[in-house]
């Protein structure tokens, strides 16, 4: 697509006061550029919290299980390893340890609380009167503070797990003391109480302490903590049967226990049932239930500090919103995973369909159309690409074919290059530089026949593509007709990777689009008009950017039918660098919301131009505007699970959507009668080049909400078009 330099800025409905002085409109977009990029900023940042909230309070993590006993190293005061499962060295140096009285159960729970299983816990130790002892992971209680609430209304204890179940023994002294604070600022906000109670996770028996783990109950103890380790396990974790889980836990003989079972971490039904039946049993035997802390004589969780209440809100809010903010991300992403295959389905449905239909043997516009056509072909120093250009327009297989050439005020030699190809059906006009959008104009008002086609200047075309884009005109329903442009220098990624984007995005599209009558763009590079289409329309306005999509939209909303030609051929110049490809799609997806804005109120409309409104915007928006920005979304949560989540199921999630846009492409080649070679670079285009469409598309996107004015911007050109099977370069 051909892009001046000079044209005068467009009007921006953003901008209406045009009566207000040119510096005060200057701080009034100053000021939105601010309050943009410091929503931007704030976005990024509160992003990248999210990121690393989530990953810290989702730590995955196994139930604790129990190593076996006599792995003790010698480290491990045998006071402690033959003493009693509570262990206390809030004294200094001096270890005291406490076991249950006689015939005392301290039924613990770990990992909690959970949504599912804690209640139904809950609800059976409330039947049997059975107190208990939580010890509950601080993540879990900030996102569920009601449902630990509930655990001390109804009388029982709460013990600290840690923040995130890590491995206590594997930390440094800060993270160690960190994952109890914050665990203890959990439970204070949630039930405005303290506990001195901590379990440290993967522990298990008295006798079974490694060196490590007395280094991590030693520190326990330097901060205030009692350690509360087990003499019974359910092995609830490896989920034997209920009948195994009460043998596990029914005693022997009379001597008093700490039980572990669990409240998370997965499927409870077992433990539920087990506790259902084993705690009447036992209360049969004459075995009372208790809480650790009433069992040893001390307070059962006595009121939290002030500052620990509020402190604790604010660390609950933090993964609150985190939570509500990734959750956000998760529907974003299930909206673009849902967007590309609804897309894939309708273009296989739809786009297939279309093709068939215009192939087959009985599909006819009407009569030929022979009538004379005028090919407007707008220049702005183009002395490089022009030659070629107009030779291959001049050569068209249609009779009568003019090609007027706008030379709008070039600084080069472009005219003098096409006056040099002395062809007897060009001809030559020069005007002041005003935009490509008044150089169409002015080529329109000059030209001599009833159908115009307009050709960008970097563009060359197949013999038969004029006569084969003109017949659609049979039919008096169709004001205009869309060419099947293809990129003719292919050479290198960039050039490769916008092949894949034209045949795959853009033609594949329009056949989607055409078959709902509501293709969005003729495209500058290869389109046709009837001149009372044009001048019914208003011609082509300056009031956007994307003069192309603009003028396709006033057409539909006219009532005029838009068609795609498929077999009218053409190949332009693509941008060579990455440079001149983000000029040139910032400016185009600046321009289509521009006339997205423009013709809003088509929605509301009767007729053509509410049907258009409420199905071609609708179109656009999802699929021009909204799929794009969420797309990259696949590729970063992508990132996110391999990182943080199960590597396997990201793989096979990614992998599905790779396949999804593969079975896009090869359909998209079919089509076009392309060969499959380039979408080697599939996978990688849908990594790199995908996110940089993304930047632009975002880029122009706070653009237009500050109400920033984008003049045109030239794009280099180099006048290689080898990729083009045009004869004549």
């Amino acid at each position: 697509m051909t892009v001046y330099r000079s044209a005068p800025p467009p009007h921006d409905p953003a901008e209406s006061t045009s009566l207000l002085p040119p510096l005060r409109r200057r701080r009034r977009i100053r000021r939105r550029r601010v309050l943009a990029g410091a929503l931007g900023l704030t976005v990024l940042l509160l992003l990248a919290t999210v990121v690393l909230v989530e990953v810290y309070t989702d730590a995955g993590f196994t139930p604790d299980g129990t190593t076996p006993a006599g792995t003790a190293d010698t480290e491990v005061p045998r006071a402690v390893r033959e003493g009693g499962p509570v262990i206390d060295l809030t004294g200094g140096g001096e270890v005291r340890t406490y076991g249950m009285p006689a015939r005392t159960i301290a039924l613990t729970f770990d990992d909690g609380p959970d949504p599912q299983w804690t209640p139904k816990i809950l609800d059976v130790l409330a039947r049997h009167h059975a107190p208990a002892t939580f010890f509950v992971v601080g993540s879990q209680v900030a996102r569920h503070p009601d449902l630990t609430g509930r655990i001390a209304r109804e009388g029982h204890e709460l013990g600290g797990h840690t923040f995130t179940h890590p491995d206590l023994a594997g930390l440094p002294e800060w993270r160690r003391e960190m994952e109890n604070s914050q665990t203890q600022l959990a439970i204070a906000h949630a039930t405005g109480r303290a506990t001195r109670l901590m379990r440290p996770p993967y522990s298990s028996f008295a006798d079974a302490l490694t060196d490590k783990d007395w280094q991590t109950v030693r520190a326990v103890g330097g901060q205030g903590y009692l350690t509360v380790l087990d003499t019974m396990d359910s092995e609830d974790w490896k989920r034997p049967g209920a009948d195994a889980i009460v043998r596990n836990l029914t005693p022997k003989g009379d001597a008093g226990q700490i039980v572990l079972l669990h409240d998370a971490g997965g499927d409870r039904s077992q433990t539920v049932a087990a506790l259902d039946r084993l705690i009447p049993q036992l209360q049969k035997r004459g075995y009372r239930f208790s809480t650790v802390s009433a069992a040893i004589g001390g307070r059962i969780n006595p009121p939290a500090a002030g500052d620990a209440v509020w402190r604790g809100r604010a660390l609950v809010w933090t993964v609150q919103v985190a939570d509500a903010v990734l959750a956000a991300l998760w529907v974003l992403l299930i909206t673009a995973g849902g967007l590309i295959v609804i897309r894939t389905l309708i273009l296989f449905a739809f786009a297939w369909r279309h093709s068939r239909h215009r192939r087959g043997p009985d599909w006819s516009w009407g009569l030929p159309v022979t009538s004379p056509v005028t090919v407007v072909v707008p220049a702005y120093n183009e002395e490089k690409t022009i030659g070629p250009a107009v030779r291959s327009l001049a050569a068209s297989a249609h009779p009568g074919v003019e090609v007027l050439v706008v030379d709008d005020g070039s600084t080069d030699g472009t005219a003098d290059a096409v006056r040099d190809l002395r062809l007897g059906n060009v001809r030559v006009v020069r005007i002041p530089n005003g935009g490509k959008a008044g150089a169409l104009n002015a080529g329109v008002a000059l030209s001599r026949h009833d159908l115009v086609v307009m050709v960008d200047a970097d563009t060359l075309v197949e013999p038969d593509a004029i006569h084969r884009l003109v017949q659609p005109f049979a039919d008096p329903r169709v004001g205009a007709v869309a060419g099947n442009v293809k990129v003719g220098n292919r050479r290198g990624l960039i050039g490769r990777w916008q092949h894949m984007e034209y045949v795959i995005g853009f033609n594949l599209d329009r056949r989607l689009y055409d078959t709902f009558g509501c293709i969005p763009t003729i495209p500058g590079a290869l389109g046709a008009f009837r001149r009372e289409a044009l001048t019914g329309s208003g011609g082509l306005s300056t009031d956007t950017l994307a003069e192309d999509t603009d003028l396709t939209i006033a057409l539909h909303r006219a009532g005029w039918r838009v068609v795609y030609e498929e077999s009218a051929r053409a190949y332009t110049e693509a941008p060579a660098t990455v440079r001149q490809l983000w000029r040139q799609r910032y400016r185009w997806s600046y321009g289509t919301m521009q006339s997205m804005w423009k013709h809003r109120r088509a929605v509301l409309d009767r007729g053509a131009s509410g049907r258009f409104g409420r199905r071609g915007l609708l179109f656009i928006a999802l699929f021009s505007v909204l799929l794009p920005l969420l797309a990259p979304l696949v590729d970063l949560m992508a990132i996110y699970g391999l990182l943080f989540l199960d590597r396997q199921v990201t793989v096979i999630g990614w992998l599905a959507m790779l396949v999804v846009q593969v079975l896009t492409a090869v359909l998209a080649f079919r089509l076009d009668h392309e060969p499959l070679r380039p979408l080697w670079s599939l996978p990688l285009q849908q990594i790199v080049y995908r996110q940089v469409m993304y930047v632009v598309l975002l880029h122009s996107a706070l653009a237009a909400l500050t109400g920033r004015r984008l003049e045109w911007q030239t794009i280099h050109r180099t006048g290689d078009l080898s990729s083009a099977p045009v004869p004549g370069r």
